[in-house]
């Protein structure tokens, strides 16, 4: 069982992410922004990885990515972005700053599974 920590600031996005992850034996934990994330994250909490949408308010995903691998405690720590609307320059642009994974919107349950456990080294990670 591995925690996740999720930034979302859709509420209904939040419990549908939050729901797939707990279906998948892991334990979800939820902020409503970037800022929310990134505080958590520094103040020592110990996560496995990180779900963030692009868009949020206070901060947002694009800024929380940078953010967290300009941190060296951060800079291996994995990251699923998504987003509903994005052409394929922004995603290159994503994985660029340092995103481990971009998945599109509305999340997928089986493909973000995929990604949950390549990120902890299963599934041709």
């Amino acid at each position: 069982m591995k925690k996740i920590l999720i930034a979302e600031g859709d509420r209904v996005s939040q419990e549908l992410i939050a729901g797939f992850i707990e279906d998948m034996g892991h334990v979800a934990f939820v902020s409503p922004h970037g800022k929310h994330a990134y505080e958590t994250l520094k103040a020592g909490n110990k996560f496995d990885l990180l779900i963030t949408d692009v868009m949020m308010p206070e901060m947002d995903g694009k800024q929380l990515v940078q953010t967290l691998r300009g941190d060296t405690r951060f800079m291996d720590f994995p990251i699923i972005i998504i987003s509903a609307a994005i052409g394929m320059g922004e995603i290159s642009r994503l994985l660029e700053l340092g995103a481990t994974w971009f998945m599109g919107k509305p999340v997928d349950k089986r493909e973000l599974g995929d990604y949950v456990e390549r990120s902890f080294g299963g599934r041709d990670s």
